[in-house]
């Protein structure tokens, strides 16, 4: 069995615990990184996101199953977070979840079109996705995929002290026209 599925395995239970999602696991060398996600979290929404208490709790109760358990020889850092906006797509149900949004998309070499795709995910079966771009729409197959992520779009930066309301400008006083009713006489 493979690392990352007994750690998989292993560490199920602790996050099915806390109401979480299992998000994701990568094995890469020296690092472990485990990726927990709400369950009833939009993608793009971010006012919602996982709350950093339970990501804590998550990571001191696997930290500890894993020395007991030790699936994984020779040393490594463990790293426990949230898969953050831009995330990773690895699996048809990764990509369902991320229909409607921008995605970015590389294709193995031997893929048939462009290997770089950027558009909206516009749907997704268990062995293809399909994308908008430019007014088009293209089928992928899962398997020609070789790194796939969302894409977070920022909205426009807000300019300092926009949200305030604008107050009348004051002109300088040598500009400054004087009514007519109130000008001297001479």
């Amino acid at each position: 069995m493979a690392i990352v599925d007994r750690v998989r395995d292993l560490v199920l239970p602790i996050v099915e615990a806390e109401s979480v999602e299992l998000y994701d696991i990568e094995h890469n060398g020296g690092a472990l990184r485990i990726f927990v996600d709400d369950p009833d979290r939009v993608l793009g929404d971010t006012d919602t996101g996982i709350d950093i208490e339970v990501i804590k709790r998550i990571s001191r109760a696997i930290s500890h199953l894993l020395d007991e358990a030790d699936p994984i020889p020779g040393r490594y850092t463990l790293e426990v977070s949230s898969p953050g906006l831009e995330r990773s797509l690895r699996t048809a149900d990764h990509f369902r979840k991320a229909v409607g949004s921008v995605v970015k998309i590389k294709t193995r070499p031997d893929a048939d079109g462009d290997r770089r795709i950027r558009g909206e995910l516009v749907a997704a079966a268990d062995d293809h996705i399909e994308v908008a771009v430019d007014g088009e729409t293209r089928v992928v197959p899962i398997s020609d995929i070789n790194t796939a992520r969302t894409v977070f779009e920022w909205g426009p930066t807000p300019k300092p002290g926009g949200s305030k309301k604008s107050s009348p400008k004051k002109s300088s006083s040598k500009n400054q026209k004087i009514p007519e009713k109130e000008a001297p006489t001479s």
